[in-house]
């Protein structure tokens, strides 16, 4: 992603641009949906594509990467669950500190079985602090990291977590309700956490509406992630893409 130090991050954050990233589950695409995506793609721009999940039953990933790196200039960014799903061929990584939960095992257990892998690999590395926010359901992510979100209506326990994590150094942070969230991330809570830190707040799960994408923007999301709404509705990836472009021309315009 593009931000190279720490005073870039802040300039970036305090411009007001908004980006969007398209998260793909590499065990619920074919490659024939992954085309089409990426075809819908050229027209509408995406920022970012995020390849991951929160538990991959497939081989599938490598070739959903391949894909993308064939036939789109969109950098391709992992987002993995543990240190086995890291692919060279992709751009960069998500290194996901799960600051949420207190699970020792994804705040740095895995980082550390990773470490080397990454090291060799070449992947431009993002430290990112990753909070799962309660969305209405047990989400996979949850379960399989066997911790407890933040309380939905809780943004000062969010806006704090968040914090610490900057403190920690960690450059990124990303709110997340979880693959099929009832409920996307409440707008107060991302405004929380937007104005507890200086760092770019990646903001995902549950926006399947333009209302909800328009919410999380207007929040404070420095960027917005769709997920699985649109192996359902590919024509969503669109209507986000359109709404951020106009965002950022509105933003533009009335400077």
């Amino acid at each position: 992603m593009p931000f190279k130090d720490n005073h870039q991050k802040i300039q970036y954050q305090k411009t007001g641009r908004k980006h969007f990233a398209v998260l793909l589950d590499p065990d619920n695409l074919t490659e024939a949906s992954c085309l089409n995506l990426i075809d819908v793609g050229a027209s509408h721009p995406i920022d970012f594509f995020f390849v991951g999940g929160s538990l991959i039953t497939t081989d599938n990933q490598a070739g959903i990467i391949r894909l993308l790196k064939k036939n789109t200039a969109t950098p391709v960014i992992l987002f993995p669950s543990n240190s086995q799903h890291i692919d060279k061929q992709a751009d960069g990584i998500l290194l996901l500190s799960l600051i949420s939960g207190r699970n020792p095992d994804f705040l740095i257990g895995q980082h550390v079985l990773a470490a080397p892998t990454l090291r060799a690999s070449g992947l431009q590395v993002y430290p990112t602090g990753y909070i799962l926010v309660d969305s209405g359901r047990q989400t996979t992510a949850s379960y399989m990291s066997g911790t407890t979100p933040v309380p939905h209506d809780k943004p000062a326990i969010a806006a704090c977590t968040a914090m610490a994590g900057e403190l920690l150094g960690l450059r990124y942070i990303y709110l997340d309700g979880g693959s099929g969230a009832l409920t996307p991330v409440a707008p107060d809570m991302i405004a929380a956490v937007r104005e507890a830190v200086d760092i770019p707040v990646i903001v995902g799960g549950g926006i399947n509406t333009t209302a909800k994408a328009t919410a999380a923007l207007e929040a404070g999301a420095d960027v917005i992630v769709i997920g699985n709404h649109i192996e359902k509705n590919p024509g969503f990836l669109a209507e986000v893409s359109n709404l951020v472009s106009s965002y950022n021309v509105t933003l533009d315009v009335h400077r």
